[in-house]
């Protein structure tokens, strides 16, 4: 709980305007992976059969190994069909002991890398007697099912789903045994399972920004995120490094594109590892469609761009941190560049973002103001935001802090202006004509391109609003699969290519994340659509806020289904970004984050605005609301 006074009027911040993630090889460890299998060997000989439930395995320590075991003799179908799924939750590169539960034709055909199945609970696999189909003459068809949460297709992308997994396993003898000799490509694991064996990477691909960046300089140098998941155990570094190689995932393509010639490829047999002084040195080839080699020949400007995107992709995923990269020829070593860290942050993620340091609010008297250092004092910004000339419902501030954009009280007026500017505001950029201010314009979002968002929520006319420059006239984009829902509230990257929508339709608010697709229309004038919506907290039943808050990840405010009121971070595929909840806050409406990742959370509550330091939050003024970090 923050000590402090209310507020006269708690507000929302995303939202409508004023509206309120060693190998173990000790007998202890071996000890205990014994107890476990045995345990499942415990099973009812009919009825529906389940697996232990692994949740208290997956919080285990974490470099542990787990291996499966093979088919025990005179196993009948279904202790058949769940160890075959036991065997797949292993730490072992091929799932050779998971092949042993299948006919040979089978084992050879199975591709358990087409697509992960992620369920809710334990995979449910149903007995003779209890299946539709039971014992044939040909063998024995057994049944797979169970909630899904998620997806994780071939491409390594993950992506929520709250269908239902049902798949059958059919299963014959082999000299006596049973063995599972028709099923589906793929895996299917328990939650628990999955974070214990996968974790998130960010890829990193080029923003396509269309045929204008405005002020942007190097537009063609900005990295872009793209989240995959690579097994934890099993050479994750050489996994991310392939999935970058594949290109962006299908989502993300259409914005952005890749440096590396297609058919870029590691060389055969390569396992990434950087040496003692931090150099990782990557043998690349490149393939055609007949798996004919040629040599990879680029010159050095696109070679740098190529090493930028490796390094920033490897950055974090092994304990000797990556200090430089080398891209060699794979048929003789050769090498084609080398790039430093301080020579990648040309071509850092986020670097559109600017500094993100100004922590800006809404003070008491309707007035743009900043925390001054990292205590406690406050002011009203210079120039006419802070002069109090028009009371403001919402202000945001470019990531070059240099100009405001701010929104009436009443929600019907946009304005911007320098902040430092001994002006006054000037006429509206943008009028509603919504007459009531929670049908009125939304806080305004600044892009690294120093364009302005924003959206109209009169019900007569509700719309998304681009402004190039923060300057030019505004013009309507469409938002593509929007249907009936209104946008709330709205979140651009500084990137420029994602915008995080708060959407209601039918009674309640979720937050999606979008594609932001520039090209030029047909007059020839740069043109906009945003694209490709897809839910990004899908369990939570109500948002009130979101904030970005990294390269591929979001805090969000929010309650899930018949839940309480929770502070969390999202990543931009659906899934959890660690730490997955926050210190508690009493009363929080809203959230700001910096993009740089550097800086401390800051809520919204009834009692004024509040600042995470050191796992604490700690009240920074009870006197304004709607703190906002540039953007």
């Amino acid at each position: 709980m923050v000590n402090g006074r209310a507020t006269e009027r708690p507000r929302e911040g995303f939202r409508p305007s004023r509206s309120p993630r060693t190998r173990r090889r000790s007998a202890a460890a071996l000890g205990a992976l014994v107890l476990l299998l045995a345990g499942c060997a415990s099973m009812p000989s009919e009825g529906e059969v389940r697996r232990v439930d692994p949740s208290s395995r997956a919080d285990t320590d974490s470099q542990a190994r787990v291996f499966g075991v093979s088919p025990r003799k005179g196993a009948q179908p279904w202790q058949i069909v769940r160890g075959f799924l036991e065997a797949t939750t292993s730490d072992e590169p091929g799932f050779a002991t998971a092949r042993e539960y299948l006919t040979g034709r089978a084992a050879h055909s199975w591709d358990p890398f087409a697509r992960t199945t992620v369920l809710d609970v334990t995979p449910t696999v149903l007995a003779p007697g209890r299946s539709s189909t039971g014992e044939e003459e040909d063998g024995t068809t057994l049944e797979v099912t169970g909630p899904t949460v998620a997806l994780v297709d071939s491409e390594h992308a993950h992506r929520p789903s709250n269908g239902t997994y049902r798949e059958t396993f059919h299963l014959v003898r082999v000299g006596g045994e049973w063995r599972i000799d028709r099923l589906p490509d793929g895996l299917v694991v328990a939650e628990a399972d999955f974070e214990r064996n996968y974790e998130s990477v960010n890829t990193y691909h080029y923003a396509d920004l269309g045929p204008d960046t405005g002020a942007v300089t190097r537009g063609e140098d900005v990295l872009v995120a793209d989240p995959v998941y690579v097994r934890e155990r099993i050479d994750p570094l050489t996994e991310a490094v392939e999935a970058l190689l594949d290109g962006p995932t299908g989502w993300l393509a259409p914005v952005v594109g890749s440096a590396f010639p297609e058919g870029t490829r590691l060389a055969g047999g390569t396992k990434l590892s950087p040496n003692d002084s931090g150099t990782l040195t990557v043998p690349l080839v490149v393939r055609d469609g007949k798996g004919r080699e040629r040599p990879l020949g680029v010159g050095s400007a696109q070679c740098d761009r190529m090493a930028a995107q490796v390094l920033h992709t490897v950055d974090g995923q092994v304990s000797a941190r990556t200090s430089r990269v080398r891209l060699t020829r794979g048929d003789g070593g050769a090498e084609l560049c080398s790039l430093t860290r301080d020579e990648a942050e040309a071509y850092a993620p986020g670097r559109l973002g600017g500094d993100g340091g100004g922590q800006y609010f809404v003070d008491d008297r309707d007035r743009l103001a900043v925390v001054l250092g990292d205590g406690d004092r406050t002011a009203p910004v210079s120039g006419p935001f802070g002069a109090g000339q028009i009371r403001m419902g919402a202000v945001s501030v470019s990531r070059d802090e240099k100009r405001g954009a701010g929104v009436s009280l009443d929600g019907r007026s946009l304005f911007v202006a320098p902040l430092t500017a001994d002006t006054g505001l000037g006429a509206p950029v943008v009028t509603s004509a919504a007459q009531r201010e929670s049908d009125g314009l939304t806080t305004p979002s600044w892009d690294g391109l120093g364009d302005l968002w924003v959206a109209d929520r009169d019900p007569d006319r509700s719309r998304l609003l681009w402004l190039r420059g923060g300057q030019e006239e505004a013009r309507e984009v469409e938002v593509v699969g929007l249907g009936r829902g209104r946008i709330e509230a709205l979140r651009v990257s500084s990137d420029g290519v994602r915008m995080a929508l708060l959407i209601s339709e039918e009674g309640r608010t979720t937050l999606r994340l979008g594609r932001i697709e520039r090209e030029e229309s047909e007059d020839g004038s740069p043109g906009a659509t945003v694209e490709g919506l897809r839910p990004i907290a899908p369990r939570m039943e109500e948002v009130l806020d979101a904030s970005w808050a990294g390269d591929s990840r979001l805090v969000v405010v929010g309650r899930e289904a018949k839940g309480v009121q929770q502070l969390r971070y999202t990543a931009t595929d659906g899934s959890s970004a660690g730490p997955s909840t926050l210190p508690g806050l009493n009363g929080v409406t809203g959230v700001a984050a910096s993009e740089n990742g550097d800086k401390p959370l800051l809520a919204d509550t009834g009692e004024g605005i509040a600042r995470l330091e050191r796992a604490e939050w700690e009240l920074v003024t009870d006197k304004g609301s709607m703190p906002a970090y540039p953007g």
